[in-house]
C-alpha cells in the first residue's frame, strides 16, 4: 500500500482488505489499550500514529508532533514503529530478547517492528513496550538525544 491520505485513522482503515483490517485492528487495540495518557492517536505520515501533541511539547525539531509510536500497513508487510524503542538500546535488547523467548523471528529496523502476520507478533511484547515510556520520560529521552544548536 502506498502511503495513505486518509483523514482519519476509521478511514485508513476502511481503505484495507478486510483481510489487512483484522490485522492492523488487532495490533492496534493492543496499541490503544496499552498507550500511556498523554499521547493521542491520529493520522501522521500516511500511518496511524500515537504522539505528543504540539500543544503539549512544541519544541520539536521538525515542527511536529512528537512521534511515540506509528502502524502501518505496507505493500508486503506491516510496520510497528516505536520511537521509544529507537531511542533507548536497552528497548531494543528487551524486545529481541522476548521474541527469542517465544520462538518468534524478529525483523526489526532501526524503528520498526516488521511483520507478515498477527502471528509473527507477540501482542504481550507490544502492549508491554507501549506502556513502558510515559510522555514526560519520552520527552526527556527525546531531549537528551536531540543535539541543539
Amino acid at each position: 500500500m502506498a502511503t495513505s491520505k486518509a483523514a482519519s485513522v476509521s478511514a485508513y482503515l476502511k481503505e484495507l482488505p478486510v483481510d489487512r483490517r483484522r490485522v492492523m485492528s488487532a495490533v492496534r487495540d493492543v496499541v490503544v489499550k496499552n498507550l500511556p495518557k498523554g499521547y493521542v492517536e491520529r493520522m501522521a505520515y500516511g500511518m496511524i500514529g500515537y504522539e505528543i501533541p504540539l500543544e503539549n511539547y512544541p519544541d520539536t525539531y521538525n515542527g511536529q508532533a512528537l512521534c511515540y509510536a506509528g502502524l502501518a500497513a505496507q505493500k508486503n508487510h506491516y510496520s510497528l514503529y516505536l520511537m521509544s524503542a529507537y531511542s533507548d538500546p536497552k528497548r531494543t535488547e528487551w524486545i529481541a530478547s522476548e521474541f527469542k523467548k517465544r520462538d518468534k523471528k524478529l525483523n526489526m529496523g532501526k524503528s520498526c517492528l516488521r511483520f507478515r502476520s498477527i502471528d509473527d507478533l507477540p501482542l504481550d511484547v507490544v502492549g508491554e513496550i507501549v506502556a513502558a515510556t510515559p510522555p514526560a520520560q519520552f520527552i526527556k529521552q527525546y531531549e537528551k538525544g536531540r543535539v541543539k544548536k
